[in-house]
């Protein structure tokens, strides 16, 4: 039995309970991971209100995670048994728990210099950011982007990121403690949203730039094959150890306080990384 946190019904965060579950062997494709570290994620909020509804209830949320390969199932050739591992899975989440048995083929090797928690807090939302400034629109040096939300946790990974690519970066926030945090990583402008028109202040900014490139895009969509995953992940690893992109984790739970989580997380509580802790 391992304990994790399953909602049984769809609702807010008082649906959470935390509880024993019993873990089956891995199967055919499968591996069994022991999470040191895990990541919250406000797609986690849209499988608990059931905006994206989850295979079946009850059922653990969450995304994304770290630790260490305690079995694999028949023909698993991507991780092996004591493998240090993170992911940010595809669906059906599964990651509120001490343990889960999951597709193999989602988790990629944790190198030795980056922390359990550290790769709890990036995958998702260090992918996500990958995807957006190198694949969906190739981000160059001297080009601006705007950055909504700047001081969350995509929002201050990718203010990060664009600057070591020598973009100018414009970012909404909603106090000025978060126009500080943007700031000091990297965001120029940092734009309150609440007192200030961001399409104006944007315009001003630029002096008239615009944008004619509008998408949809998501995560596994482009991440869909394991060449792909890696990849992304590869380049994440390589701009968090350059240093680069430093990723900092501002509030951490224990997993049984999951729902008190979602709720600083809807209240806009939080700024950066947030991690839940078996």
């Amino acid at each position: 039995m391992v304990k994790a946190v399953r909602m049984h019904e769809a609702g807010g965060p008082e649906v959470l309970h935390y509880e024993d579950v019993t873990l089956p062997d891995p199967g055919p494709g499968e591996a069994l991971v022991r999470h040191e570290a895990i990541g919250l994620n406000y797609i986690d909020v849209y499988h608990r209100t059931g905006l994206y509804p989850v295979p079946s209830l009850p059922w653990p949320i969450g995304m994304e995670g770290a630790g260490v390969v305690e079995a694999v199932g028949e023909g698993v050739t991507e991780v092996s048994a004591g493998m240090r591992v993170a992911y940010a899975s595809p669906p059906p989440p599964g990651g509120y728990s001490e343990a889960r048995v999951m597709p193999a083929g989602s988790l990629v090797e944790l190198p030795a210099d980056i922390s359990f928690e550290q790769g709890a807090a990036m995958m998702l939302q260090g992918m996500t950011v990958e995807y957006l400034i190198r694949r969906t629109y190739p981000v160059k040096a001297g080009e601006t982007v705007l950055v909504h939300a700047a001081a969350g946790g995509v929002g201050l990974i990718q203010c990060q990121w664009l600057k070591h690519l020598g973009a100018t970066v414009i970012g909404t926030v909603g106090s000025e403690e978060k126009a500080a945090l943007a700031r000091a990583h990297g965001c120029d402008h940092p734009v309150m949203y609440r007192t200030e028109d961001f399409a104006e202040r944007v315009m001003e900014i630029t002096e008239g730039q615009g944008s004619a490139y509008i998408t949809r895009p998501t995560l596994f969509g482009y991440n869909a094959t394991r060449p792909e995953l890696e990849e992304s992940a590869g380049a994440l690893f390589d701009v968090v150890r350059s240093g680069a992109v430093r990723i900092e984790i501002h509030q951490t739970y224990p997993l049984a306080e999951a729902a008190q989580a979602h709720r600083d997380l809807e209240a806009r509580k939080t700024t950066g990384s947030t991690i839940l802790t078996p």
